[in-house]
Formats: structure tokens, sequence, C-alpha cells
């Protein structure tokens, strides 16, 4: 068994390379500092380590969810930006109230996340938007029981995430 941690290693062979994909994939040496600091976060919590057999087709798969993940947040906090703007000033909220909201957000995308992207969309058609499952089906283009079969499977994802 070698002497290194097998984390340490990865990032002593591999860190400058990630660092390069992912700053050609995001135009941004900062924020591709801070993703590949974040992989690395996500790398000491996978067991077995030693296994890998390709490190760079790895790093890269979990480098590139880190990326999805942080593009998602992004897009959701610009939206809700947004939002904000297109009201009237009288209604703006606090900036506590605004990082709140934010961070409920951010919660509840994390919680859906490995959702089917309609399947979230009816989840969030239902709750945020207080559409029926028929305005649902007809937003999405599919059928009633086809919003019900989604509704389900959100609903039983969400509870199993939800146990210790």
């Amino acid at each position: 068994m070698s002497a290194i941690h097998p984390v340490a290693e990865l990032y002593t062979d591999h860190h400058s390379w990630l660092h390069g994909w992912l700053r050609r994939k995001l135009g941004c040496t900062h924020r591709a500092a801070d993703l590949a600091h974040d992989t690395f976060l996500r790398v000491l919590s996978t067991p077995k380590l030693d296994e890998i057999r390709e490190p760079r087709a790895w790093l890269r798969t979990v480098a590139h969810g880190v990326m999805v993940n942080h593009l998602r947040r992004q897009d959701l906090e610009r939206a809700y930006c947004e939002a904000l703007a297109a009201q009237p000033e009288s209604l703006a909220p606090s900036p506590e109230a605004r990082a709140l909201v934010l961070e409920a957000l951010l919660q509840i995308d994390a919680l859906l996340d490995g959702l089917p992207a309609r399947v979230r969309s009816a989840f969030l058609l239902s709750q945020l938007e207080g559409l029926t499952y028929a305005d649902i089906a007809g937003r999405l283009g599919v059928s009633l029981s086809m919003v019900k079969k989604y509704m389900l499977q959100a609903i039983t994802h969400c509870m199993q995430i939800e146990r210790p």
C-alpha cells in the first residue's frame, strides 16, 4: 500500500489537469479553481479510491457533476433575481429575506436533483405555481395519467431523501 493518501495522490497527479479542463469548459480560471476544489471535496467522501483504474476519466465525471450543479444553482439564482427585478420596488424583500428565499430554492433544487426534467417540472408547477394536474398535462404536453406518475415519482423521491 502506498504511503501517500489516495486523495493526495490524485490531487498531486491530476489537479493541474483538472483545473485546465474546467477552465476550458467555463472560460474562467477563478471559477475553475473553485470547482476543482469542490471536486476534490467530493472525492474525499469516495470509498475505495485505490480501485479507480482511469483517474482522469473518473475525475472528469465527478467534476462534470459538480459543474452542472454549479451552473444550475447559478441559473436558479439568476431567475430569482430577474423575478425580483420585475417586482415593484415597494414589494422588494429585505436582503435577509432574499438570502433566505434563495437558500430555500437551492435546498429544493438539491432535493429534486436526480429527477428527470419533466418529473421535476411537474412537481414544481404543482407546488410553486399551484397548477392542477390537468393544467400541468397541458403545459407539458403529456397525459393526465403521466402527470400523476410524475408526481408519484417526485413525492416518493422526496420522501426517500428525507429519511435518515
